[in-house]
C-alpha cells in the first residue's frame, strides 16, 4: 500500500523529473526539537530495520548534523518507510543522487 498523497508537490516533481535518471535514492531523517532519542531509535529499528547500534549512531548524526541518510533502497520501499516515519511524528524526506 503506497500513499502518494504524502508527497508534496515539490517532491512529486522531483520524482517525475529524476525517476529514470536517479542512480541512488535515500531516505533522509531530519532533526527536530520534539522527538526523544529513544523514540527515534525505536522508529529506525522498527521501520527501517536498523540494528540497535546503527539506529543509535543515525540518531546522533541527525541530532548533531541536522539530518542523515538513514536508508538506501528502491524508491517504492522508501516511500512506505517515509510515510511510516511521518506517522510517528518524525520528519523525513526522499533525496536522489545522480551522476
Amino acid at each position: 500500500m503506497i500513499f502518494f498523497s504524502a508527497f508534496t508537490e515539490r517532491e512529486t516533481l522531483a520524482v517525475d523529473e529524476l525517476g529514470s535518471t536517479a542512480n541512488t535514492t535515500f531516505l533522509v531523517l531530519h532533526n527536530d526539537d520534539v522527538n526523544t532519542f529513544d523514540h527515534v531509535i525505536a522508529c529506525l529499528i522498527q521501520i527501517c530495520g536498523h540494528e540497535l547500534i546503527q539506529a543509535e549512531q543515525c540518531a546522533l548524526i541527525v541530532h548533531t548534523k541536522g539530518k542523515a541518510k538513514v536508508k538506501t533502497a528502491e524508491k517504492a520501499l522508501l516511500v512506505q518507510m517515509k510515510i511510516a516515519l511521518l506517522n510517528e511524528g518524525l520528519t523525513a524526506t526522499i533525496e536522489f543522487e545522480t551522476e
